[in-house]
């Protein structure tokens, strides 16, 4: 399909070039020079937005993940105030040593 679409254009290329009063050969080869710059140039750009990681799948994984982080603590932080004070201070409490023990079992 993409071979049809760049073959209509190298023929959409030759008849403007040949409207424009360029002959039979000089119309054909402006045409390939136009689409040669064109595919160079189309190519360029996929491979700028693969290397700098802007490609359709990649921001998508990215806002997705930027949405699903929001709810997640949302709901976290949610559940959390619904603790009792007591509850809230035993759960710190529990997580301070995990993180403490940790840190320890790294060293």
């Amino acid at each position: 399909m993409l071979g049809g679409l760049v073959l209509g254009l190298g023929a959409l290329g030759y008849g403007a070039f040949s409207a424009a009063g360029f002959e039979g050969a000089s119309a054909g080869i402006a045409a390939e020079a136009v689409l040669i710059v064109v595919v160079v140039v189309w190519t360029g750009s996929y491979l700028l937005r693969v290397v700098t990681g802007r490609m359709t799948f990649m921001e998508q994984r990215r806002r997705y993940r930027q949405a699903y982080d929001q709810v997640t603590d949302a709901e976290l932080q949610a559940r959390f105030d619904a603790l009792s004070e007591a509850e809230q201070q035993a759960l710190l409490a529990q997580l301070e040593a995990e993180s403490a023990s940790g840190s320890e079992d790294a060293h």
